[in-house]
Parts: C-alpha cells; sequence; structure tokens
C-alpha cells in the first residue's frame, strides 16, 4: 500500500523544501495544501482517514508547515481534534524546521558536554541561547532546561519574556529565565558561567564577538544558527561540526544542518510506522538520541 502524507502548510504556497524532504523520507505521495487555517483541517483530515481502514492507516500520515510557528501550532490542534477512536494517522509538527532545527542544536550541545551519555543530563549546567524568544531560540530552550540546564535566553524586547518563559515552564518545566540583551556589547556578560552558548539570532546578525566566548574559562560549546554573513557567533565557521575553535567546541549552522536533515527523513519515515505517533519538539528530541 502507498504511504501517502498530507501536507498542511499555513503559508500560502506549500513548502518545496518539505515537499522534496518528504520523499526523501519515504513518502510515495504528498498531498501539498498551502494556506491552510484550522476551519479547514476538519474535512482535509476526514478526507485522509476516512478512504483507509483502521488497520491501513499507518500508511497515511500528516506534515504540519509553514512559516508561522503559533500557526502550525493551531493547526496540529485542530488535527488532533479531528481524529476520533482508531480513526487517526501520525503526524509532526515542524513549522519553518523550527522542531528538527532546535532539537539538532541542543542534541550537538548536549553531547559536546557530556560525551557518550545517554540520558544527556547536564544538571545545574549553564546555557545560554541568544535571541531565544523565536520559535527555534524557544524550543531549544526548552529541551535544555529539560535536560536539567540552567537556561538563560535572551531578548532585546523585555516585554516579551515573561509570556515566553512562563509558557516553557509549564510545557517542559526546569529552570529557565529571561534578560535583555540589547546588542552584542552585552554578550560576554550575560555568557559568564555558561557551559553552553546557542545563538538563534536572525540571519546577517552578529550577537556573540569573538571576544565574548574564544578561551572562556568553563565554556565548552557553542552553536550558531545563523548561515548567513556576517554569522551569529564571530569566529565560528559555517561547516564547523565539532571542531574545537579557542578551546571550545564549535557547531556552525550547516553542521547542525546535516543532523537536522537527517533527523527529519527519519521521522518522516517513522510516521509511516504507526498510526497514532504526534512528532512534537519533545517526541522529536527522542528520535534524535538515535542518532548522536
Amino acid at each position: 500500500m502507498r504511504k501517502l502524507l498530507l501536507q498542511l502548510d499555513s503559508s500560502p504556497h506549500p513548502s518545496v523544501f518539505d515537499r522534496v524532504v518528504a520523499f526523501d523520507g519515504g513518502a510515495d505521495e504528498v498531498m501539498s495544501y498551502g494556506g491552510v487555517t484550522e476551519d479547514a483541517v476538519r474535512d482535509l483530515v476526514h478526507g485522509a482517514i476516512f478512504t483507509r481502514g483502521p488497520k491501513d492507516l499507518r500508511n497515511t500520515a500528516i506534515f504540519i508547515g509553514g512559516t508561522d510557528m503559533t500557526a502550525g501550532e493551531r493547526l496540529l490542534a485542530a488535527v488532533r481534534n479531528a481524529f476520533f477512536g482508531p480513526m487517526r494517522v501520525s503526524v509532526m509538527l515542524d513549522s519553518n524546521g523550527s522542531n528538527t532545527t532546535a532539537v539538532a542544536a541542543v542534541a550537538k550541545l548536549l553531547q559536546a558536554v557530556v560525551p557518550g551519555s545517554a540520558s544527556s543530563n547536564v544538571a545545574g549546567r549553564r546555557a545560554v541561547v541568544t535571541a531565544g524568544t523565536g520559535p527555534v531560540g524557544v524550543r531549544a530552550a526548552g529541551l535544555l532546561a529539560k535536560a536539567g540546564a540552567d537556561v538563560v535566553l535572551t531578548s532585546r524586547r523585555p516585554e516579551q519574556n515573561t509570556n515566553v518563559v512562563e509558557g516553557l515552564h509549564q510545557r517542559f518545566g526546569g529552570a529557565v529565565r529571561a534578560i535583555k540583551m540589547a546588542d552584542s556589547s552585552q554578550a560576554a556578560a550575560v555568557i559568564e558561567g555558561a557551559q553552553m552558548v546557542l545563538n538563534a539570532g536572525g540571519a546577517g546578525i552578529c550577537l556573540v564577538p569573538r571576544d565574548a566566548w574564544a578561551r572562556r574559562a568553563g565554556l565548552r560549546a557553542v552553536a550558531d544558527l545563523n548561515a548567513v554573513p556576517p554569522l551569529g557567533v564571530e569566529g565560528i565557521e559555517v561547516n564547523d561540526d565539532g571542531v574545537e575553535r579557542e578551546g571550545v567546541t564549535a557547531f556552525g549552522a550547516l553542521g547542525v544542518g546535516k543532523l537536522k536533515m537527517k533527523l527529519h527523513k527519519a521521522c518522516i519515515a517513522r510516521l509511516f510506522e504507526q498510526n497514532d505517533l504526534v512528532l512534537d519538539a519533545e517526541t522529536i528530541a527522542d528520535v534524535a538520541r538515535e542518532f548522536v
């Protein structure tokens, strides 16, 4: 039986990237819909699940994407509400690649700090996520907190911080606090005492100068998710994948991206193994542990 993937994209045009990865991940056919809103979800989902009996529904799955993670989360809730009894299929949320990117970055950092650890427990170790109130930063901060880290996320707009931190506490638990970092001149003070640093800032913006992290006592690993020059962490190369630089293990955007792509494809394949799997940040992190 053919493996069918229903792609629900909140953006006007369904992501070509996600469609290609879906085929590479094992889907035989991808049915792509763009501009999807919550009120359209039920009929689309029912169209996918009513054509096959419960025993065959593991051959149908749903992928939720788009550029807006908040919209994606609403679509995921609507999809789950459309299921009933045995009439359900596996579903994955990865709007703008936020979940797979955050999971890959955190996996790299945890393995650099606790090599070979199956649990990747980093209890009490400080992690800083710069520009941490965006979709990738929020999920990375939550996953680091869940692993036991004492997490500090930075933002230029402190008015956002309270809601973000409350949401992280409710979902992931652990220790998270937010502070204002107006610009790169404050990076050194923010990083003081950290063992891990993750830059989740926008493209072409350097938030962490070299002198803020290079040879810093106690700092073990730094990852930068910005692939557009100037890079977010000065002194790291975009292809770095566990390279030692200035006494610190470094990961660039493409270094993290290799694991992100491997993980994305593996998750697509996993959707077709059962009909009741929900792949969100935490469950995608479970899949990632098999690769690191």
